[in-house]
């Protein structure tokens, strides 16, 4: 589902599993923010079921939305991984990784950038950008994981 502004590819097993570790260890910090994007511009084109914005509603009616997604992320497996993308329009910022689960019989997919500034510090500046989190217009295949 990347845009067309965007690169895709597949990382090595060792690759996808080094970005968890970051990703799990950026949650932990608690000075780490979860920016979640709501409204994206796409969205205007696209059936409700299929937005941030429904897709969190629906799956987590009485959670804040910031725990939810912080325990989420923190469970995702290298079998979750779809591909990693690399967006041509914002070249100065990492690449985003696109993950697919399963949440109440329902497909999820997810695509998240993690910016890890000032990694060796406790107090770092880090963020994680939720891009998407939405029910997937397409039921998954297996060979939309490399790793599973």
């Amino acid at each position: 589902m990347p845009n067309k502004d965007e690169i895709k590819r597949i990382e090595t097993k060792m690759e996808v599993q080094t970005y968890l570790d970051r990703l799990k260890y950026a949650i932990l910090l608690n000075s780490t923010r979860i920016n979640v994007v709501k409204k994206r511009q796409v969205d205007q084109k696209r059936k409700k079921i299929f937005t941030n914005r429904y897709t969190l509603g629906f799956l987590f009616p009485n959670e804040d939305e910031i725990d939810a997604i912080r325990r989420e992320l923190s469970i995702l497996r290298v079998e979750d991984y779809i591909e990693t993308v690399k967006d041509t329009r914002f070249t100065n910022r990492s690449e985003m990784r696109v993950f697919g689960k399963e949440l109440l019989g329902k497909d999820v997919y997810i695509k998240i950038r993690v910016e890890l500034l000032n990694f060796f510090q406790a107090q770092g500046n880090s963020s994680i950008l939720v891009m998407s989190f939405h029910f997937s217009d397409h039921k998954f295949k297996q060979s939309d994981f490399p790793y599973k």
